[in-house]
């Protein structure tokens, strides 16, 4: 990456997060064509454990209470950091 004034991470030639749009270093999910930021990652992977959780749970009779309410607020979170990208 070339460093310097006018040079950056920011630039709009570089890719974007497939969530929240930011320029920045994206990573590689298994199974996933789309690349995140590291903190949209950890969110969609994140989202995607707790969705196995949820639907392991719901299979054999559990409370998914706990486990739905934690994929709603990491739902938000995700959804926040999209809407504050221009």
């Amino acid at each position: 990456m070339v460093s310097g004034p006018n040079s950056s991470c920011d630039d709009a030639s570089s890719p974007q997060c497939a969530t929240c749009g930011r320029h920045a270093e994206l990573f590689e999910l298994p199974g996933k064509k789309e690349k995140y930021c590291l903190e949209c990652s950890a969110d969609v992977a994140t989202s995607i454990l707790l969705a196995t959780k949820i639907d392991q749970a719901s299979r054999i009779g559990e409370d998914t209470t706990g486990l739905v309410a934690e994929f709603v607020q990491l739902g938000r979170r995700l959804l926040s950091r999209a809407q504050l990208q221009p």
